[in-house]
C-alpha cells in the first residue's frame, strides 16, 4: 500500500524556515552588537589616544611659552646692559673732552676779556664775562667760531657796567659744543 503524508508538512518547513530566519535573525543581531561593540571601542580608543597626545602638546606648549618668557626676559637684560655699557663708554670717551674743551676755551680768550661764568647744560655752553670793548668780545667770538670744539656762537647782551671801571662791559653768549664726528 501507497503511503500517504497526512500530516500538515507544509506548516512544519513553514516553521522550520521561521526557526532558520529567527536564528539567522539572532545570529545577525549578535555578530551587529560585536561589530558595533569593537568599532566603538576602537573610536573611543583613537579618542583617548588623541586626548593624551592633545595634553602632550598643551603641556609641551606651555614649557615653550615659559621659555619664551624667560628668552625675552633674558632680551630685555641683554638690551639693558647694552644701554649701559654704551652709556659707560661713551662718559668715557667723553671723559677727556673737558679738558680739551677748557683748553679751547682758555686759547680763544683774547687780552683784555675775562671769563665770570661758565655753565654747561648739554651740548650747550653758557659764557658771562667782562671785556674791555666790543671789539674783543667780537675777536672773542670769532676765536670760538674757529675752534674745532665750538660751533655758533651767539651774543644774547652786551652792556656798560656803570659802577665797575670805565669803559668795563659785561656780556652773555652761548656757544655749542661741536660734536665729536666733526672733530674727528
Amino acid at each position: 500500500m501507497a503511503r500517504i503524508n497526512l500530516l500538515p508538512w507544509r506548516e512544519e518547513l513553514r516553521k522550520e524556515q521561521r526557526r532558520q530566519f529567527f536564528v539567522m535573525l539572532g545570529g545577525s543581531a549578535f555578530l551587529m552588537l560585536l561589530v558595533v561593540g569593537y568599532v566603538h571601542l576602537h573610536i573611543n580608543g583613537m579618542i583617548q589616544n588623541q586626548e593624551s597626545r592633545n595634553s602632550y602638546l598643551q603641556t609641551q606648549i606651555k614649557e615653550v611659552e615659559s621659555k619664551i618668557k624667560e628668552i625675552d626676559n633674558l632680551e630685555r637684560q641683554r638690551q639693558q646692559l647694552l644701554a649701559r655699557m654704551k652709556v659707560i663708554e661713551q662718559l668715557q670717551g667723553n671723559r677727556s673732552e673737558i679738558v680739551y674743551l677748557f683748553e679751547e676755551l682758555a686759547k680763544a680768550v683774547p687780552e683784555g676779556l675775562y671769563l665770570t661764568n661758565v655753565k654747561q647744560s648739554g651740548r650747550n655752553l653758557t659764557i658771562q664775562g667782562q671785556a674791555q670793548s666790543n671789539a674783543r668780545v667780537s675777536t672773542f667770538m670769532r676765536n670760538l667760531d674757529a675752534s674745532p670744539w665750538f660751533e655758533n656762537p651767539v651774543l644774547e647782551i652786551i652792556q656798560t657796567d656803570s659802577k665797575a671801571d670805565k669803559g668795563m662791559r659785561s656780556f652773555t653768549l652761548r656757544v655749542s659744543q661741536a660734536s665729536t664726528a666733526e672733530k674727528e
